[in-house]
């Protein structure tokens, strides 16, 4: 796997990839980042990534997944994408700054598109707003998933009696309790009001879940 780009966030992910055991290929045409993370990212280079030939070098086309986190520099981060996708890299990701940055990355050759500072806006302002909600993740725009304490009216209750999918149109996926760790949620499984729930279903129903008294 290779990254491009190692700001805060291409860093962050690339360091992450090495520690699962991934092996990683990561650039950036800064030397003084390429030597900042040497220690945590022993296979660096210093390319300038909108060059194809460059890239030919470290054998890049050969690559399965190409993350493309180039920052600030809107024409590198384009160019990049643009270069990959004539290399005909499989899988290219690519950060965004904007919606309208990530639909220019996904015309011009980006698999997937990732918009980071967005989607934190949007995961901090539903822990800010949603009273229960310990942790969120949409997707799609339309599904999510939360992480909640229990309403009230489920204590006590196991999931079958709780009628939660037709009185929230949820499902709780999967429950924590005490100190012990998740575990998939049954219709036998009886809610208690330390309990921490994983719910899923569609965004709104989901807010509407985790505001409940």
């Amino acid at each position: 796997m290779a990254v491009i780009g190692l700001g805060r966030f291409g860093a962050s992910l690339a360091i992450e990839l090495v520690n699962q055991g991934v092996e990683v290929l990561a650039m950036d045409s800064d030397p003084a980042l390429v030597q900042r993370y040497s220690d945590d990212l022993p296979n660096a280079a210093v390319i300038d990534s909108t060059d194809p030939q460059a890239l030919r070098q470290l054998g890049v086309e050969t690559f399965d997944h190409v993350i493309v986190c180039i920052g600030a520099d809107l024409e590198a981060s384009v160019l990049t994408t643009s270069v990959l996708a004539d290399l005909e890299v499989p899988d290219i990701w690519a950060k965004a700054l904007s919606r309208q940055h990530g639909s220019i990355l996904t015309r011009v050759g980006a698999h997937h598109v990732v918009l980071p500072e967005h989607e934190m806006g949007e995961r901090v302002a539903h822990l800010v707003i949603d009273r229960r909600l310990l942790d969120y993740a949409e997707f799609d725009h339309e599904f999510a998933m939360g992480k909640s304490s229990v309403p009230h009216d489920l204590v006590g209750l196991d999931l079958k009696s709780s009628r939660v999918r037709s009185t929230y149109g949820v499902t709780i996926v999967a429950i924590k309790k005490g100190d012990g760790a998740f575990e998939f949620a049954g219709v036998d499984t009886v809610v208690h009001e330390d309990d921490v729930l994983i719910v899923a279903g569609p965004r709104r129903a989901v807010e509407r879940f985790a505001d409940n008294k």
